[in-house]
C-alpha cells in the first residue's frame, strides 16, 4: 500500500439543513443519493455546459448545524468554487467554507484502507485509484503508519492515475473550456443523466442522447520523453488533437474523435514534439460510455 499527501488538491465544507437540496440542484453527480463515507465524482458547470470545475464530494457525520459535505477539489480553484457557491446559496439555509489551509487530501492506493479516524472515502472514478483521507500534510505520517502504507511523492501518484486513465483538470483539459463528455465524466461516474435540473444540464443532456461529442480524452502510449503538456499532437500535418500529463511513457491526450480515426484507418502514425504517439485503447474514443451512472 502506497500513500501520500497531495498538496494540488483542497476543500471546500458545505454544511446547514439545505445543503442537500442545495449541491444537488448544483452539482453533475446525484448527491441525494450520498451517504456518510461514501463518495461521488461531479462538477459544476457554466450555463453553457463547460466544467468550472469537478472534484469528489463526501458526506461528513452530521452536526448541529446540520448536514455536512466536503468537496475535495482543485487547491488552486477552491476560493473560487466557495465563492460561486455563497453567491448561488440566495436564503438558502447553507454555510460555505475553504477549509484549504486547515485540512488536505492525502491519497491511499494498492490495498483498502479500512477505517480511519478522519474523513475517508474510496474514489468513485475508478476502482483502482485507491481512497482519500481528508487531513492535515502533518497527519500522513501517522495515518501511513497507521495503514502500514509507504510513503511515497506524489508523482507516484501521478503515474497511477495516467495507469488509470484517469484526467486531471488543468493539465488533460482546461477549466472553462472543456464539456464533461469531453474530459470523460460520463464514463468516470461524474454525470448522472436523470437526476433532474442542474447548472448546464440543458447542455449535457443534448450531447450525451445526441452523441454530438467531438473530442475525448484518451490515454496514449510514448516511445521516449514526455512532450510538455499543451503540445499539439499531429497526423501528417493535420492536427489531431494536445497532449496532457504524462508520466512512465504513459500519457493523457485530448483528441479530435474523428481526425484520430481516420489517421489510424489510413496508418498515419500520431507525433507530438516529434516523438511518436500511440492511443492505448483505439476503441475508448468510440461507441457508449463505458461507465454511467444511471
Amino acid at each position: 500500500m502506497k500513500a501520500t499527501f497531495l498538496d494540488d488538491r483542497g476543500v471546500v465544507q458545505v454544511s446547514g439543513d439545505d445543503a442537500r437540496k442545495f449541491l444537488n440542484g448544483l452539482f453533475t453527480t446525484d448527491v441525494s443519493k450520498l451517504q456518510p463515507g461514501d463518495a461521488r465524482f461531479g462538477a459544476l458547470l457554466t450555463p453553457q455546459g463547460k466544467i468550472i470545475v469537478d472534484f469528489l464530494v463526501t458526506q461528513v457525520s452530521s452536526s448541529a448545524e446540520g448536514e455536512r459535505f466536503l468537496l475535495d477539489c482543485p487547491r488552486a480553484l477552491a476560493q473560487a468554487l466557495a465563492d460561486k457557491l455563497n453567491v448561488y446559496k440566495l436564503r438558502a439555509k447553507v454555510s460555505v467554507s475553504n477549509l484549504s489551509d486547515q485540512v488536505g487530501v492525502i491519497a491511499v492506493w494498492d490495498g483498502a484502507i479500512g477505517a480511519t479516524p478522519e474523513p475517508s472515502f474510496t474514489d468513485p472514478r475508478h476502482e483502482s485509484l485507491g481512497a482519500r483521507v481528508i487531513a492535515s500534510q502533518g497527519a500522513l505520517q501517522d495515518i501511513a503508519a497507521g495503514l502500514g502504507a509507504e510513503i511515497v511523492g506524489s508523482d507516484a501518484y501521478e503515474a497511477h492515475r495516467i495507469d488509470c486513465s484517469v484526467p486531471r483538470g488543468g493539465l488533460d483539459f482546461m477549466y472553462g473550456d472543456a464539456f464533461p463528455h469531453e474530459t470523460n465524466m460520463d464514463r468516470l461516474h461524474g454525470v448522472d443523466i436523470g437526476k433532474g435540473c442542474y447548472v448546464g444540464q440543458e447542455v449535457v443532456s443534448r450531447m450525451h442522447h445526441r452523441g454530438t461529442t467531438r473530442t475525448r480524452t484518451a490515454q496514449v502510449l510514448l516511445d521516449g520523453p514526455s512532450p510538455e503538456p499543451g503540445t499539439p499532437i499531429t497526423a501528417g500535418d493535420k492536427s489531431v488533437g494536445t497532449m496532457g500529463s504524462a508520466a512512465r511513457q504513459k500519457g493523457m491526450a485530448l483528441l479530435r474523435i474523428d481526425r484520430a480515426a481516420e489517421a489510424m484507418a489510413a496508418g498515419t502514425p500520431l507525433t507530438s514534439g516529434g516523438l511518436t504517439v500511440r492511443i492505448a485503447d483505439p476503441d475508448a474514443l468510440q461507441g457508449a460510455p463505458k461507465q454511467t451512472v444511471a
